[in-house]
Parts: C-alpha cells; sequence; structure tokens
C-alpha cells in the first residue's frame, strides 16, 4: 500500500487531518489500534475554543456541532461559598467557546470520511514505524497473520501517549518534561439536568470539584479525589454528597442527581516531549503533549497541532514550499507550553494540594483574590480560555 501521509491514530486529531487534506487532494491512510465503537466510547473533554469550531466548520464537520453544541460566553469559579462569574466575551474581546462533546466530534469526523470514502483502518496490530530519517519511511502493522506494509512520504503520530510514534524518535533525541500531580479526577456521566447552564469550576477546602454539560439533558460532573481511589469506592450516593459538599448551597439545592451512566478516574499530569518532529515523522496531541483538564487545553491543543500540519502540508504538495514543515516543531511547541503554563495555573489555583503548608495555602486564596480585582488578570484568562491565536 502507497500513501502521501499515513496518520497513526483514529481519534479526533488524526481523523480531522485526514479529513483537512483530503479536501485538498492529499492522500492519508488512517491506522487505529483499536475499533471504531471503542474510540466512540470514549467519554473525553466538551470545550472547544474558537480556533478548534473554525477548523471543524472548515473540515466540513461543523453542521451538526452549529446546531447542537451549546455556545457559553462565560463560566463560573465559586469559591468561599459564592459564585463569581468569568465574562469571556467581554474579557476576551468578543469570544466564545462551544461545549460539544468529543465524542459527538469524533462521530461526526468518522462520518465525514465514510462519506469521501477516507481510509481508516481500524484494529491493526504490532504497528511500526521505519526509516523515519531516510528518503523511504514507511509503517507496518500486522493484520491477523499477514504484516501489511504502507510506504508514504510522511508519518504522523496522532497515536497517544502510549503509542509506538514517539517511542520510535531516538532517546538521545528526544527530551520529555513531566509533572504528576497528587491527585485525580473522578468523573461521572448522568442523564440529569445540568445545575448551570455555564461550567462551574468550583475551589474547595475538601478538593476541586467542576459542574459541565453534554446538553440540556446531559450532565458531566466532577470532584478531586486521591490517586489511591477507585471508582468502587464511590457509589453514585456517595459521590453526588460529595459534589454538593464542594458548592455553594445554592447551588447544591438545584441539583438534580440519577444513576451515573459512565464513571471514572482519570489522574492529572503535565507532559511535554520535544522535538515534534524527527526526520519524516511529525507528532500531534496527545502523543506529544498532555495537559490537566482544569483548562480545557487537552483536545484544543491537538487541534493547533493538526493546524500547522496541515497548513505545512498543503504547502508542501500544492506550493513547493517547506517552511511549514521545517518550522512545524518550533511553532507548535510556543503555543504547546503556553497551554501547559495555563493549564498548571488553573490546577495550581483551583486544588487542594495534600502537602501544601500554610504559605502556599495563603498564597493561593491571594491569586484568586487577585483574579477578581483586576480587569487585566480577568482578561488573561479569558484570552487563555477561549484559546490564544494559532
Amino acid at each position: 500500500m502507497k500513501t502521501q501521509v499515513c496518520i497513526i491514530g483514529g481519534g479526533p486529531s488524526g481523523l480531522m487531518l485526514s479529513q483537512l487534506l483530503h479536501l485538498k487532494g492529499i492522500d492519508t491512510v488512517v491506522l487505529e489500534k483499536h475499533s471504531r465503537e471503542y474510540v466512540l466510547g470514549r467519554i473525553r473533554a466538551g470545550v472547544l475554543e474558537h480556533g478548534f469550531a473554525e477548523l471543524m466548520r472548515e473540515a466540513q464537520c461543523g453542521e451538526r456541532m452549529d446546531r447542537e453544541g451549546e455556545i457559553h460566553d462565560g463560566f463560573y469559579i465559586a469559591h468561599d461559598g459564592q459564585l463569581d462569574r468569568v465574562d469571556l466575551k467581554k474579557y476576551s474581546g468578543g469570544s466564545s467557546v462551544v461545549v460539544y462533546g468529543q465524542t459527538e466530534l469524533t462521530r461526526d469526523l468518522y462520518e465525514a470520511r465514510d462519506r469521501m470514502q477516507g481510509k481508516v483502518i481500524h484494529n491493526v496490530e504490532d504497528v511500526a514505524l521505519h526509516d523515519i530519517d531516510g528518503k523511504a519511511p514507511y509503517v507496518t502493522y500486522r493484520d491477523g497473520d499477514e504484516i501489511v506494509r504502507i510506504d508514504c512520504d510522511y508519518i504522523i503520530g496522532a497515536d497517544g501517549f502510549h503509542g509506538p510514534s514517539r517511542k520510535a524518535i531516538p532517546r538521545s533525541v528526544l527530551k520529555e518534561h513531566e509533572k504528576v500531580y497528587p491527585f485525580g479526577w473522578l468523573g461521572v456521566l448522568s442523564r440529569t439536568k445540568p445545575v448551570s447552564p455555564e461550567l462551574i469550576y468550583a475551589k474547595h477546602p475538601r478538593g476541586f470539584a467542576l459542574c459541565s454539560l453534554r446538553s440540556q439533558v446531559l450532565s458531566r460532573y466532577y470532584i478531586q479525589v486521591p490517586l489511591t481511589d477507585s471508582v468502587e469506592d464511590w457509589p453514585d450516593a456517595a459521590f453526588w454528597a460529595e459534589l454538593k459538599a464542594r458548592l455553594p448551597q445554592e447551588v447544591a439545592d438545584r441539583m438534580e442527581t440519577g444513576p451515573s451512566i459512565e464513571k471514572s478516574i482519570a489522574p492529572l499530569r503535565s507532559f511535554v516531549a520535544e522535538p515534534m518532529r524527527y526526520g519524516n515523522l511529525f507528532l500531534a496531541g496527545d502523543a506529544a503533549h498532555i495537559v490537566p483538564p482544569t483548562g480545557a487545553r487537552g483536545l484544543n491543543s491537538a487541534a493547533s497541532d493538526i493546524y500547522y500540519l496541515y497548513h505545512a502540508m498543503v504547502d508542501h504538495y500544492l506550493n513547493g514550499d517547506d517552511t511549514g514543515l521545517e518550522t512545524y516543531s518550533q511553532k507548535a511547541l510556543a503555543r504547546v507550553w503556553k497551554a501547559q503554563r495555563f493549564s498548571w495555573w488553573m490546577t495550581m489555583l483551583m486544588h487542594s494540594f495534600p502537602d501544601a503548608i500554610s504559605y502556599d495555602q495563603r498564597l493561593q486564596q491571594t491569586d484568586l483574590d487577585y483574579l477578581f480585582s483586576s480587569d487585566k488578570a480577568l482578561g488573561s484568562l479569558a484570552e487563555n480560555y477561549v484559546g490564544l491565536p494559532f
């Protein structure tokens, strides 16, 4: 098999790049380790920055997002028993975010690839990258007893933190930066009316909480828990009680509860791999960087990678200009590190740290007080939340 661009990873990043390149006449093959049903079963973030929404529209996949997505002009921060609203539109100069579940977004991308008869191959095993720093890169995978080879010009590693792409870069070249946080997020999805039309981030001595939503009848809630906890430690009744305890009384009183339809615990980490290009291999999304979900930057950071790769590939194939390919890693990492800083700051601001001393706690409180006393501080928060320019 031969293609121009082989994309490893059939999540939203890989599918979006494949779709965008196809629209420009550039041939791609997408390899995905899991089944489509498995990919669509993953529950992930649902806050899309302005630039991501525009990219979906350019990929001709934004119709349902525009019809069903929730436009949010702000969100709330709950602290000290009160609610303060961050007016995104006011403080960012007119931008907003779209709340639209990653599952639905991925479904839209799959349907678009189906309509265009795009090559997306599922359930591939033993994916390996070859000659990535040579003139003839190729990818192999196992299909039953057969080894299939795909010759290509470029390989895109959009295969997540545990995929083979990043591991194919020599250890002497790759530099990894990581910070692991001493807690996780217990998330619950329930078929209940959201407690608020906009997200509520809650800072409380018992721990962080987040009230989010997927639609007007589907809610997504989170609470900070120790890494030693398991889902079995949190029956539904215990979860709802703890969530309410971390919210202002006025919010807790109006919360609708119900059986969980999905429940999981996600550990929090910050991670960046440098460089994001080695030879003819380009990393994108979780393969190169991970952020805590506090600032809603994970999927959006991946989208900026795809934006840069898309334009770089178009310039290469259609205009004979390799500038975008040559500067991809530098350009992508500059934005990645800004997303890292924002996610780290939001995480440090909103969570309770088990080893925090009184000095740390007072600084945290002072940071929160300053935020709501300064239009410039709110402007910085809003600018980062709606998404920095590509």
